[in-house]
């Protein structure tokens, strides 16, 4: 079910920075049990939204690892991101107009205070106390584990998927090129809705080369029949582009990816060691062997230094975007150290 948390109070952002008000669009499924003890919360990646169901539908939905009939399951739509919450997009109650280029920039850290606002409310109106289980992969993993190092008691479990402590020079380096790409669209100093959307299809273009990976495009992507042009890597690079542009503005992808950039969990926390140190939750920390973007030494470094975490590693043809496919393997490494059950799943039909 869609629902919306409204706020009429000031927003206040890391930066000092603020909105007038805040609208946050969030999913439920499922119910609460009598204990009220199986609220799993899904935190979504950089383009996704509030429904997982959607998005992940390999480890969320019915006769899934995360499944609405036993679980009930909570979803947050993101700070400026263009699925029902507050963005770019929305009116600036200031001018009466879209924010547009005057939206604030905003960190993975307000991201998550925006998100424990729908928390603290939906506590208040349920009555439930601790989340059993918080996910999240890639820059869902971002915010998971920020929060978890924030609200140590809240959570029961928490699985890092395909995701970091700090995000890298190599990952700042990648969205840096795609935000170049939007801003070299001459459309992109417009006040218009569809501005920048030429220079976010390539930069969607840049993106895939480090969701995916050589392996991954030599599978999926090779022409068998000696072509000279016209290659399915080219005609695929371009529809995935036009794909995104039909759901997604240029002001949600260029903001959000500034706000994966400034995540470090060890600012102003006496360093990255000390602030993993603060999770209590049972942790589950999740490495795609050749994930290009998010490499196994971030994840090796989070099951080093957070105390109860155990790591462990997928083997994937398809590098990053394995956190979204590959469902099976990922189900039975829950089922096993969070479920404790020792039965393997067997699924993807």
């Amino acid at each position: 079910m869609l629902n919306y948390f409204d706020s009429s109070s000031e927003f206040i952002l890391e930066n000092g920075q603020s909105l007038p008000s805040l609208r946050l669009a969030y999913h439920t499924f499922g119910k609460l049990n009598e204990k009220k003890d199986n609220v799993v919360w899904v935190c979504h990646a950089l383009t996704a939204n509030s429904n997982p169901l959607e998005w992940w539908d390999v480890l969320v939905g019915e006769n899934r690892i995360i499944d609405p009939k036993k679980h009930f399951i909570i979803c947050v739509n993101i700070l400026g991101s263009c699925y029902g919450s507050t963005n770019a997009l929305s009116e600036n109650p200031t001018t009466k107009e879209p924010f547009y280029h005057d939206f604030p920039f905003f960190t993975i850290r307000d991201i998550v205070s925006g998100i424990d606002l729908v928390r603290k409310e939906l506590q208040k109106k349920l009555g439930f106390e601790k989340i059993w289980l918080c996910i999240g992969g890639s820059m869902g993993g971002q915010q998971a584990m920020e929060w978890a190092i924030r609200e140590p008691n809240l959570m029961e479990n928490l699985a890092l998927i395909a995701t970091n402590a700090c995000h890298s020079a190599w990952g700042i380096a990648f969205n840096t090129s795609q935000r170049q790409a939007i801003e070299n669209d001459p459309t992109w100093q417009n006040n218009d809705k569809n501005a920048g959307l030429g220079g976010m299809k390539v930069a969607r273009s840049i993106a895939l080369l480090s969701y995916r990976n050589y392996e991954a495009y030599n599978l999926t992507q090779t022409d068998i029949d000696q072509r000279t042009q016209n290659f399915s890597a080219e005609s695929y690079q371009k529809y995935q582009g036009e794909k995104l542009a039909q759901r997604f503005d240029a002001f949600a992808y260029y903001n959000l990816s500034k706000a994966m950039d400034s995540h470090n969990v060890g600012r102003s926390r006496g360093g990255i060691e000390n602030a993993l140190s603060k999770i209590k939750a049972k942790t589950v920390v999740v490495s795609i062997t050749n994930d290009v973007l998010f490499p196994s030494d971030d994840q090796k470094l989070l099951a080093k230094y957070i105390p109860n975490a155990g790591y462990f590693e997928i083997k994937s043809p398809y590098g990053h975007d394995g956190f979204l496919l590959e469902g099976e393997k990922l189900s039975n490494i829950l089922l096993e150290n969070i479920l404790h059950q020792s039965l393997k799943v067997g699924f993807l039909s």
